[in-house]
């Protein structure tokens, strides 16, 4: 018999008695048919767990894993101003986690994470074996694991989610360190309080930086993992705290079984109490506004785009002092916010609004801003806004640009000594739209120079004064000075542009003053001194911040001439006395605008550049209204409220200082620092002969000044026999009337009727004196 033949007899045999069987016998699959068929399903189980292995992506992060906080630094880079974001995350790297704390996290979440390939067979069998004995989706996972679900997948309990967990996480164990995963879980992974990532958990439940987390701060950490919100202990109920106490020790017991900490060390560790619950630090206060003024310089200078900076994860180091900061806010409450009455007076004494901007001259550092008295109120940021006409305090350009011109209509170079008519409403010659605006009160100055003009902040000699130096020059003065090209009213084509109608922000006119202040020399203002992003992975992004560079903006001849100008504003009978309070060497000037709609004082130290404005808004409409009867004045001058406040901000700001003299070089001589006094114009025969009886309370009294204009000469400007609209033949009632009243440096005095509104030939109001 052959050996097939031998074959088909014992199948034929096996078959046979199987028939013999009984019924329910032969319905039971043989060992052979069992052996088969679970090789055939093992085979097709490896296959297709190879194939799901292969066509199962890493995929990208997920957005709420990847989204992080913006933390703003004060400049000392430790004060927190804010964080913003939805998600309050800040990732750090694995050098910055003491390694204590991520001996605690491994201990109390995987224990065998430094030996397993990403996955736990056995815990996942557990898992799922619950999980059909009815008792909810249960866990079982890796800390690698626990990384891929935050960080690539969702927290959806489902087997779909669990199975591609499995496949990504070994893929993960291959592809990245256990320091890298590791770093992953703890930047991902949420701690309650709000708090995602590790960085953000230290700063929550212990007030300090991850790097300062000592073995019990890490080990209490390690144990919220499990349970985030009910193991708060200072939120839990007494049976959660005791679990919570259950778990830290877990944690601690078995870094020693794994051989991470002695018996000793854990014997002498306690439980770190942690601190309660804080609110978050969010943008109410000054913080939206400082945060605006950074994120705004951040886009414009090119550092970063909108898009990458919103995606979150910046730690901002900005340039704005604390102390300043809220001594600028201190000064506008005790200054203005204290005389309002909203009750008493709900016409006029509402909506009344600041706006506000301190940088230092020699470096363009924004030093302080004030745009509104709370961001979660009034989130419009009021230092930022240009839509608030400047008014006198443009007058400075107008000068510096006609310095720069060195000739006046007739030809004649003009200086700081020219003469020109301050006759009220005096149509002005050489324009090109008609325009004769009147003085503040229609008072008629007649024939005087134009550093008294300045004092005395005269419409009529100043619209003169820009349209003899050029209205295209005057542009481009005040370009060049730091005032946007971008902003509306700087039109050449219309004469009112020499009287403020431009309307740049408290921060533009900030940098602007604060080139005069440094020589000519200006500095586009900045609010960032660093920034820097940790990125998944460990990776750290430090952009290259934008040079700070100064750029010869007008000569220092021009500059210190104009300076020495507005430092007779600062004087007894300028506009500006009410800074004479400050005690210190100041230039600055004033500004009220058409219809009494804004109020300005702009001024600097040699250290330091501030500008305050004042206006009313209506909160539904958003249009401008009149800023006469707040706290009950008739009309409030750029010599009021802006100059007090700033009057009170510069003293606090610069307190503990040395006081610096003005390093002024103007071409007359008097090339050094020269010793400040409040300086009066010299009488002569066409210029005012009367000087105030006393001066404000604590100034020093008038003296001749070591600046004080001299006699010009003969070939600087016209003579008294070549009468034009710069120099009309002076008559008695030219002569510089005596002013009525002067301002104290409590409260100046104010005319009780406001000017004349007067609008320039397309409609743009104009801005009177002062």
């Amino acid at each position: 018999m052959t050996l097939s033949t031998r074959r088909q007899a014992k199948r034929a045999a096996r078959r046979e008695a199987r028939r013999a069987l009984p019924l329910w016998r032969r319905l039971l699959p043989t060992w052979r048919i069992t052996l088969g068929t679970l090789t055939a399903l093992l085979l097709l189980a490896v296959g297709a767990f190879a194939v799901l292995y292969v066509i199962v992506p890493v995929p990208d992060p997920n957005a709420h894993a990847t989204a992080q906080n913006n933390i703003y630094l004060y400049a000392d880079g430790t004060t927190e101003i804010a964080r913003t974001g939805a998600v309050n995350r800040t990732d750090v790297t694995i050098e910055q986690i003491p390694l204590p704390t991520q001996q605690a996290v491994v201990s109390a979440e995987d224990r065998t994470f430094y030996q397993n390939r990403g996955i736990d067979l056995r815990g996942m069998a557990r898992a799922g074996w619950n999980t059909l004995l009815g008792k909810g989706m249960q866990g079982g996972s890796t800390i690698t694991q626990q990384y891929v679900k935050n960080y690539y997948l969702t927290q959806d309990q489902t087997f779909e989610r669990k199975g591609r967990e499995l496949f990504i996480a070994l893929k993960v164990d291959q592809q990245r360190s256990k320091n890298e995963i590791l770093a992953g879980y703890l930047n991902s992974s949420y701690f309650g309080r709000g708090a995602y990532g590790i960085q953000s958990a230290a700063h929550a439940y212990y007030g300090v930086d991850v790097s300062q987390l000592t073995l019990g701060q890490g080990a209490y950490l390690a144990s919220l993992l499990q349970a985030p919100s009910l193991y708060d202990v200072r939120t839990a109920t007494p049976a959660n705290r005791e679990k919570a106490l259950a778990r830290w020790n877990y944690a601690l017991d078995g870094m020693v079984q794994l051989g991470f900490l002695t018996s000793a060390d854990r014997t002498a560790t306690t439980f770190p109490e942690p601190i309660d619950p804080q609110p978050a630090t969010g943008l109410a206060g000054q913080a939206g506004y400082l945060v605006g003024v950074a994120d705004d310089y951040l886009i414009s200078s090119g550092t970063i785009d909108a898009a990458t900076l919103k995606a979150g994860g910046w730690r901002i180091t900005t340039t704005f002092d604390k102390p300043r900061q809220d001594a600028f806010v201190k000064a506008v409450q005790s200054e203005l916010t204290s005389e309002l009455d909203p009750k008493a007076r709900p016409a006029t004494d509402t909506d009344v609004r600041v706006a506000g901007a301190s940088v230092e001259p020699a470096t363009g550092r924004v030093i302080a801003v004030y745009g509104g008295p709370d961001y979660a109120k009034q989130p419009f940021n009021d230092a930022l806004r240009q839509d608030n006409q400047i008014g006198s305090t443009f007058k400075p350009v107008d000068l510096a640009a006609g310095l720069i011109a060195q000739h006046s209509v007739d030809g004649r170079p003009i200086t700081t000594e020219t003469r020109y008519d301050g006759t009220s409403e005096r149509p002005v010659t050489g324009g090109p739209t008609p325009y004769a605006p009147p003085n503040e009160d229609d008072v008629d100055y007649g024939n005087i120079t134009l550093r008294y003009a300045m004092v005395k902040s005269v419409n009529s000699v100043y619209a003169q004064e820009g349209v003899d130096a050029g209205l295209g020059r005057v542009r481009d003065t005040a370009v060049k000075l730091g005032i946007p090209d971008s902003v509306r009213g700087m039109d050449p084509a219309n004469t009112s542009m020499t009287l403020g109608t431009a309307t740049p922000s408290a921060l533009d006119l900030a940098g602007a003053y604060a080139t005069l202040a440094n020589h000519g020399q200006a500095h586009t203002p900045w609010s960032v001194q660093k920034l820097e992003r940790v990125n998944p992975g460990g990776a750290i992004d430090v952009p290259k911040m934008p040079d700070h560079k100064a750029t010869d903006a007008v000569g220092r001849t021009v500059a210190d001439s104009v300076t020495d100008v507005l430092r007779d504003v600062v004087s007894p009978r300028g506009t500006g006395a009410a800074a004479l309070d400050l005690g210190r060497p100041a230039a600055g000037k004033t500004g009220t605008t058409d219809a009494n709609l804004s109020a300005w004082f702009a001024g600097y130290t040699p250290e330091l550049t501030t500008t305050v404005g004042l206006f009313r808004e209506n909160p539904k409409t958003h249009a401008k209204e009149p800023l006469a009867g707040t706290a009950g004045l008739t009309r409030v001058n750029g010599g009021a409220f802006p100059t007090r406040i700033w009057t009170d901000y510069m003293t606090a700001a610069l307190n503990g200082t040395p006081t610096q003299q003005f390093d002024l070089q103007t071409g007359r001589g008097d090339q050094g620092p020269d010793t400040w006094t409040p300086t009066a114009v010299p009488s002569t025969s066409t210029s005012p002969t009367s000087t105030p009886s006393t001066a404000p309370t604590g100034a020093p009294a008038p003296t001749a000044p070591s600046h004080a204009p001299s006699a010009p000469a003969a070939t600087e400007q016209p003579g008294p026999d070549a009468p034009s609209p710069q120099n009309p033949q002076p008559t008695p009632s030219q002569e510089q009337p005596t002013p009525s009243t002067r301002p104290t440096p409590t409260r100046p005095a104010r005319p009780s009727n406001p000017p004349t509104a007067t609008t320039g030939p397309t409609g743009t109001a104009t801005a009177p004196a002062q």
